[in-house]
């Protein structure tokens, strides 16, 4: 049977939703999977607009309008959902146009997230994915149906090409503007099963290259309208003072020098900070920097310092008998690696990173009576509405959240905080609207930093080589606890956003993953591929290590442990031939790593040279093979493996947030290391689908195999010196060189 009809539905393990800002929280809770009704009709527009159900309208000039309900970042989600529904109905793809959906999770949330509308995950893709095509196939029905009854014949004898229905026995044709414009739904509205779905070899669209990025041409010439791009009538701005600590609160506020600024408005005391409205940016800005606020020393943030911290947390990773929640068990690991004939134990550290998207936090609010409308970067428009709601005290139901593109989001902005200054901030001029922009000194200061985090791991090997147990330890602080407490708490104090990528899919016979929460007050967040990020690199490099232990090739070993993974071992057959991974490079050396996060497999090989007498290193190429599941886009799959790969050499080599007694000692850009166009490195991108493999996440998918594979690389270069702490500043190396 054809693997393509069958709809892939991968269980949901989350049906609750919180998340915190400051001291505000809000509890979203869902009872069950929220999908939209198919069959439910929209009105009829005056205008005669054709709406078989809440995700596609045609107009009677052939146009045909789809809804994307997911958060367009650079990404290209705004190309790939709506070509889901444009395949499966034959839509002509050059008379589409896309609409970004309305903040309503119970039409256009994610079956995949909770039910929600939130972007983040790499989950877009993979959980909108059946629901978008069978919302593509019934409208299709609904179509076919409407033509049937104008031509009087049979259902049965038409069929569709691009944009219009065929009756193939006389030849006669309707496009789909001319049914729009005459004919009337169907009653009762057909339905679409699996069963209506295209097999793989009818795909008009799927799988093509040259179908380019819908959001791309406007960002070229200036029409996109980004957040920080928002204009509306009376509009007003806004900035928020935030103390220097997190935590901490204003006890004392001098603004006598403040009001005194020519356009400035409002000066108001927040539960977080000081609030400022007034008639310009610059005006807010210069307000801002006058205020003298006495802040309260109350936080126990202020004891919190990075460099101290993280090496409590090696420790605290590698004292074995220091009990954690296990968050994965196969076998008894502790015996067999207590019996192994050899046994091997590393540690692998990583600093926090900031976001530093491009684009820093803003929204616009407008507050009138109990109803607030929201326009905003935002990935996630239902916390978005229930946020805002609590600020005034209203019901989501009548929060409107107008969905921007975003210049970056990371996951950042599925935070909220900034939200909140808008929304207060409007609160106290009722009527106007209130633009709050951020500037990058408070963007990189109070973000919400990707956690702190070590890992200790062992493995027993027998006599002959081969791996009898493994075990991975994780300390860091938890996500969970900060954005979903109901969850943590009933996960039995398990984050496993925090632990994901621990889990693999190597051959172990026994395999634990324990998670150590390390909770010192500071916020941290959802960054770029979040946990595996960090664990990959653990996780692969260790393989490496054992493989220099065994004396084998690390590419080999993995072919190995992944024997009964076809997939994976085909990326990393790929990625090795692509790289000429056994040809000797006089002054440079390869590295592989291989992941499997988020349902999409990719292997990574990096060539790096290395100045021995400064420690830089330099990543010259990388060679990547990623297996997707299904490629709907290629050339999209490969632009997102490209920004997945720089993302990740940036943090692997720079990228690092240091806390000294809960001040955050980077600014900006000059402080705040990031890649720069001259050290990006070349990188070569295959896409190898394998044929029946359920979709996979791509938005993430790129950035954990990087940074072991540039570690792995330095390792081979110079005769096994190990990098295990993220990033691998210069000083780092030379230490590790000297040990």
């Amino acid at each position: 049977m054809d693997e393509t009809r069958h709809l892939h539905v991968r269980p949901m393990s989350r049906r609750s939703f919180l998340v915190t800002a400051g001291n505000l929280g809000i509890g979203v809770a869902f009872g069950g999977l929220l999908r939209p009704a198919l069959g439910a009709v929209m009105a009829r527009a005056a205008t005669g607009d054709f709406r078989p159900n809440a995700w596609v309208t045609i107009a009677a000039d052939g146009i045909v309008s789809i809804m994307s309900p997911a958060s367009e970042m650079g990404q290209g989600i705004m190309t790939t959902l709506p070509l889901l529904i444009a395949e499966e109905m034959d839509a002509d793809w050059d008379r589409v146009r896309i609409v970004q959906a309305p903040s309503d999770a119970e039409t256009y949330g994610n079956p995949g997230f909770y039910g929600i509308q939130l972007t983040g995950g790499s989950e877009s893709t993979r959980g909108y994915y059946d629901l978008l095509r069978l919302a593509g196939a019934q409208t299709r029905k609904i179509i076919l149906a409407s033509a049937a009854g104008l031509l009087r014949v049979p259902a049965s004898e038409l069929t569709t090409g691009p944009g219009q229905v065929v009756h193939r026995p006389s030849g006669r044709t309707l496009g789909y503007g001319e049914i729009a414009a005459t004919a009337a739904l169907p009653d009762p509205l057909p339905q679409a099963t699996a069963a209506d779905l295209k097999p793989a070899g009818q795909w008009r669209y799927i799988g093509r290259r040259d179908i380019l990025r819908i959001d791309v041409p406007s960002k070229v010439d200036g029409r996109a309208i980004y957040g920080m791009d928002i204009q509306r009538p009376e509009m007003l701005y806004g900035a928020v003072l935030r103390p220097p600590v997190q935590g901490e609160r204003p006890e004392a506020i001098d603004d006598a020098e403040a009001r005194a600024v020519p356009g400035i408005i409002r000066i108001l005391p927040l539960s977080y900070g000081v609030g400022i409205i007034g008639e310009t940016v610059e005006a807010t800005k210069r307000a801002k920097d006058l205020l003298k606020v006495t802040w309260s020393t109350s936080s126990r943030v202020r004891r919190y310092t990075s460099d101290r911290l993280i090496e409590d947390y090696r420790m605290t990773a590698g004292d074995i008998g220091r009990d954690g929640v296990t968050a994965y068990s196969e076998g008894d690991a502790a015996s067999a690696i207590a019996g192994a004939a050899t046994v091997i134990e590393a540690d692998y550290m990583s600093d926090h990173v900031a976001h530093a998207t491009m684009e820093p936090m803003n929204a616009t609010a407008l507050v009138t009576g109990d109803r607030v409308e929201i326009w905003a970067p935002t990935q996630g428009p239902t916390g978005t509405q229930h946020f805002a709601a609590g600020v005034i005290g209203t019901t989501p139901d009548k929060v409107t959240v107008h969905t921007t593109l975003l210049g970056g989001g990371f996951g950042r902005k599925a935070e909220a905080d900034f939200i909140v200054d808008a929304v207060s901030l409007a609160r106290d001029v009722e009527g106007r609207p209130v633009k709050v922009i951020w500037s990058r000194e408070d963007d990189i200061r109070h973000d919400k930093y990707r956690p702190l985090a070590a890992q200790h791991l062992q493995a027993g090997l027998d006599r002959d080589g081969n791996i009898v147990g493994w075990r991975h330890r994780i300390a860091a602080d938890s996500i969970f606890a900060r954005t979903m407490p109901e969850l943590f708490e009933r996960q039995g104090g398990h984050d496993d956003v925090v632990t994901e990528g621990a889990h693999v899919n190597y051959a172990l016979p026994t395999h634990r993953i324990d998670y150590l929460r390390q909770d010192n007050g500071l916020d941290v967040g959802f960054w770029f591929a979040v946990g595996v990020g960090y664990t990959r690199f653990g996780v692969e490099c260790f393989i490496d290590e054992i493989a220099a232990a065994r004396g084998i090739d690390p590419v080999d070993l993995r072919l190995e442990l992944l024997r009964d993974q076809p997939r994976a071992r085909h990326v990393v057959e790929t990625a090795a031939r692509m790289s000429g991974w056994t040809r000797p490079r006089a002054g440079r050396a390869l590295g592989i790593a291989y992941s499997d996060a988020f349902g999409s497999h990719c292997a990574q090989v990096a060539e790096v040279s290395l100045d021995r007498a400064s420690g830089a290193i330099r990543v010259h190429k990388v060679w990547c093979a990623v297996d997707p599941g299904v490629a709907i886009q290629p050339r999209h799959i490969e632009a997102m493996i490209m920004v997945g790969i720089t993302n990740g050499t940036s943090q692997a080599l720079f990228e690092q947030i240091n806390v000294v007694d809960g001040e955050v000692q980077e600014t900006n850009f000059d402080t705040y290391r990031v890649i720069r166009m001259s050290e990006a490195p070349d990188i070569e991108v295959a896409v190898v689908p394998m044929a029946g493999s359920p979709v996979g996440g791509m938005g993430q998918a790129g950035l954990p195999p990087v940074g072991p594979a540039i570690a792995n690389a330095v390792a081979r270069l110079t005769g096994g010196v190990r990098l295990r702490h993220y990033p691998f500043l210069p000083e780092r190396v030379l230490k590790a060189l000297s040990a």
